[in-house]
């Protein structure tokens, strides 16, 4: 099996470094100052279950290095469409396209290109960064992706195979039966986290501090829950449980990775994560005032990021 996996970032370069360590038949599509990183450096990994450095293959354009079995996608939401004319190229009639995006949107766009048929569902949970060095930084106890069918059948041939390729590479997870509510599990934690932590500027436990803190958070994610069930996904009170525990937790310094791209004056995937969920509640008669509200702060930071206006006063 030949995976490509379009970036060597946080993501992608975590994911495709522990692929390859285990020896796993894995290219990397990067841009030109990429690729000359990684030849000079190697993918350099720095991780709480082990630091490596390695030599790997990287191409600068989809037709090299094929025919690939896996495309995986590990891009942001905002630059999906260049990253599907990147990756176009190697999706031939026997690649199947692993997306590992936030929200669904992203389906519909992958579907119209390049068939629904050649795309499965897929998503990661990992902790990473990169630093301004170009290594990538793994500081949390987790590293997990999940994928699978999106339509309940059994498994093609190469996720089985990507699975067992998951598994022996030591990251968590792989196949999933039901990947579909996986997806909006993630997407309501996430929907709901970015939301709070962007408009409230702070952590999940910052957010517990205020009076009203507990209760507004807890209002987001039902708001959230309301459209998945709209969408016949509702993760039922035992999802419910786990979820609402790990937004309550007093003391917790975690935050969406979309409150540090804001802080850093970074785009940031409102759209995709908050806009489009806001958008679905809308044709399901769902009310979502607290989402609306952070949809409109976000909205505004992008407007004010697009006039260069962000890091001055406000006139």
């Amino acid at each position: 099996m030949k995976t490509l996996i379009l970036g060597a970032g946080a993501i992608g370069g975590y994911i495709g470094g522990r692929l390859h360590q285990s020896g796993a038949d894995v290219t990397f599509l990067v841009r030109p100052a990429r690729r000359e990183a990684l030849q000079r450096d190697g993918l350099v990994i720095r991780s709480t279950k082990g630091d490596i450095t390695q030599k790997v293959k990287a191409v600068l354009d989809g037709t090299e290095g094929g025919p690939y079995d896996i495309v995986l996608l590990t891009c942001k939401a905002y630059d999906l469409d260049s990253a599907i004319d990147a990756v176009a190229p190697a999706v031939v009639p026997e690649a199947t396209v692993v997306p590992l995006l936030n929200g669904m949107r992203h389906l519909d766009a992958l579907d119209a290109r390049f068939g629904a048929e050649k795309v499965a569902g897929g998503l990661a949970r990992v902790g990473v960064a990169m630093s301004p060095e170009g290594e990538i930084l793994h500081t949390s106890p987790f590293a997990a992706i999940s994928f699978g069918e999106r339509d309940g059948r059994p498994a093609r041939g190469v996720l089985v195979e990507l699975d067992a390729a998951v598994k022996k590479s030591g990251v968590d997870g792989g196949l999933h039966a039901n990947i579909v509510q996986d997806l909006w599990d993630k997407w309501i934690m996430l929907c709901t986290l970015a939301s709070m932590c962007c408009l409230m500027r702070g952590t999940s436990g910052d957010i517990l501090e205020a009076a009203e803190g507990q209760a507004i958070m807890l209002e987001t994610v039902e708001e959230c829950r309301k459209v998945a069930a709209a969408a016949g996904c509702d993760p039922g009170e035992k999802g419910m449980i786990n979820v609402r525990s790990f937004l309550t937790q007093k003391g917790s310094r975690f935050a969406a990775s979309m409150l540090h791209d804001l802080e850093k004056g970074s785009m940031v995937e409102a759209d995709h994560a908050v806009g489009d969920m806001i958008a679905r509640a809308k044709k399901a008669s769902i009310a979502t005032p607290n989402l609306r509200l952070a949809y409109a702060h976000l909205q505004v930071y992008l407007a004010r990021r697009a006039r260069g206006g962000i890091g001055k006063p406000a006139m």
